[in-house]
């Protein structure tokens, strides 16, 4: 039987860059993955691959919309819908195959099959063929990952009636599409085949879309994806889907009980997803989960068991992605005697649409349910050089800091590029920064991120120079 310091049960981004670290922390390391790729959700059906679609559609959005303002003219223009899926498919190889390459790159025995405990120190792995091997490992990372989420009474039946896995393989543009389900995953998805000219309604419970971030960002967002021709409803609650061979049907009733009814070609199913700790052989190794499948874990990300941590979508907070490589990254040096720490109200979130959105910190409902003296600073992209250039003005960079220390408390976009403009408010938060710290920096000009500085300048005795 093969032993090791550390085994890590999933590949996705957090398992296998919990493998790199303890690698080069000197750990024999494992990786077990039951799938014959590496990478998990996020590389194989899950963020590249939608990214990958959400470029691909955003260009022949612009190419429809936007080009000939631009002086460009195009004839008979048209999506390839098997052309943009067989891309798709070519990102998604590239970035498993760079997976392989730091495995072997960092001496990492990569393990395929799937991984149960038979106890705290000792891994059964299933493989494909029906064999069994066994290993054992000092220390385990469970690294499992999520699995899309359903309502009870919906049955997926990944024909018509689909999650997004299924979304990403989509050979032809439906001509309806229905969404249930605001937030990320159903935003992202439903933009897509919006922009290919599906006819996209998207089905909300909560009164606004992407609820868990900040209110006003809901509703930037909304205004933009109306333009592009989507419908929203939000405070509809989803009682009904059945599907037939070529068609399915939702049936919703809005706030006052009136039923709704909405025929499509698919229904996209997007309310969340589910921790995947199913048959790991968790009590074998006395590893306790609470009542919505979660690992419970520590400070340190270590479960009721000694020795084995967990990690991602499978513990509480946030599922991101990025979320899971901080904390395999924690582990790690945890277990290597190090002291590491990760201030989780400083991990960004992000919703890929066009225009994006990105959120750090603190929102303005939770500081007014905390009762936080704050004051607003907002800059919209329709006052920016830059975002009129490229005829990217929906939306706006909002600034809250503390009313009397001026610290900064939470930065909320929605624009061009705020997927990676958020990266500048968390590292300014990390520091403690304040408002007129930002509004004091140089910023190039023409830039998206001006429109970030401006929303500090206003946050700082309404002081923004271009509104």
């Amino acid at each position: 039987m093969a032993k090791y310091d550390v085994a890590v049960i999933g590949s996705g981004p957090g398992g296998y860059v919990a493998a790199i670290r303890c690698a080069q922390l000197g750990l024999k390391t494992a990786i077990i993955e039951r799938y014959s790729t590496l990478g998990g959700t996020c590389l194989n059906v899950g963020c590249i691959p939608s990214k990958a679609l959400l470029d691909s559609s955003e260009h022949y959005h612009q190419a429809k919309e936007q080009f000939e303002t631009h002086g460009i003219k195009l004839e008979k223009l048209a999506v390839d819908m098997p052309q943009m899926i067989k891309r798709k498919g070519e990102v998604v190889k590239q970035t498993t195959d760079g997976i392989d390459f730091l495995m072997k790159k960092n001496k990492i025995d990569v393990l395929h099959g799937h991984g149960s405990f038979k106890s705290a120190t000792q891994i059964e792995i299933a493989k494909e063929d029906g064999s069994k091997e066994e290993i054992e490992a000092s220390k385990v990372i469970i690294a499992t990952g999520s699995k899309p989420a359903t309502l009870p009474f919906i049955k997926i039946d990944k024909k018509r009636i689909i999650t997004s896995t299924e979304a990403l393989e989509l050979k032809k543009v439906p001509s309806k599409m229905v969404v249930i389900g605001g937030g990320v995953i159903g935003l992202e998805l439903g933009s897509v085949y919006a922009r290919l000219g599906c006819e996209v309604t998207i089905v909300e419970y909560m009164d606004s879309i992407i609820p868990t971030m900040d209110r006003s960002m809901g509703k930037e967002l909304g205004r933009s994806m109306k333009k592009m021709g989507v419908k929203l409803l939000t405070s509809h609650k989803v009682k009904e889907v059945t599907g037939t061979s070529r068609s399915v049907t939702v049936k919703a009733d809005d706030k006052k009980g009136k039923e709704v009814v909405l025929k499509a070609d698919y229904c996209l199913v997007a309310v969340g997803r589910r921790p995947y700790t199913d048959n790991l052989g968790l009590e074998n190794a006395g590893v306790k989960v609470n009542d919505r499948g979660r690992i419970e874990v520590d400070e340190h990300l270590e479960s009721s068991t000694k020795g084995i941590f967990a990690i991602g979508d499978v513990i509480k907070g946030a599922m991101l992605a990025h979320k899971a490589e901080e904390e395999g990254i924690l582990v790690a040096e945890y277990m290597a005697g190090q002291k590491p720490h990760i201030n989780y109200l400083l991990i960004p979130g992000v919703v890929y649409t066009w225009p994006e959105v990105a959120s750090v910190g603190y929102t303005e409902e939770q500081l007014k349910e905390n009762k936080t003296p704050y004051k607003v600073g907002s800059f919209p992209f329709k006052a920016s050089g830059r975002a009129r250039a490229s005829m990217d003005t929906d939306g706006v960079v909002k600034v809250l800091a503390h009313e009397e220390t001026d610290e900064i408390l939470g930065v909320h976009m929605c624009g061009p590029r705020a997927a990676d403009m958020i990266a500048e408010a968390v590292v300014a938060m990390e520091f403690r920064a304040s408002a007129e710290d930002i509004s004091r920096m140089s910023h190039a000009h023409p830039t998206f991120t001006e429109a970030l500085k401006e929303a500090a300048l206003a946050a700082t005795d309404n002081r923004a120079l271009h509104i």
